[in-house]
């Protein structure tokens, strides 16, 4: 008989088919051909930084700015002769500001 206070968890992996390709990992683990990283942990943690670093990156960010008019006039209209949202070429040149594609003179 079968304790129906224990939860009963289904194996995800039952009835999975592996390509050819992951049946050679999974015979190259069983045989023992690959070994623990001993920095395993500080690679981890690499890995791990990197991926939040890619998703923050991958983030925009709202702002509030005060532009003169006849700027945003001229950013505007270079906006519309080049068929695009006057925020994206902003935002564009802003981009290439921090990339240091482009010079400011202050």
């Amino acid at each position: 008989m079968v304790n129906e206070n224990k939860k009963q968890t289904k194996d995800p992996f039952k009835g999975l088919v592996l390509d050819e390709y992951e049946q050679k990992i999974e015979d190259s683990i069983a045989k023992g051909d690959y070994i623990k990283d001993a920095d395993f942990t500080q690679r981890k943690n690499m890995l791990e930084e990197s991926v939040r670093n890619y998703l923050v990156k991958a983030e925009t960010k709202q702002i509030s700015l005060r532009v003169n008019v006849d700027d945003l006039l001229a950013i505007k209209a270079k906006a519309k002769r080049n068929n695009i949202p006057y925020q994206t070429l902003i935002g564009s040149l802003i981009r290439q500001y921090a990339e240091g594609r482009s010079e400011l003179v202050l």
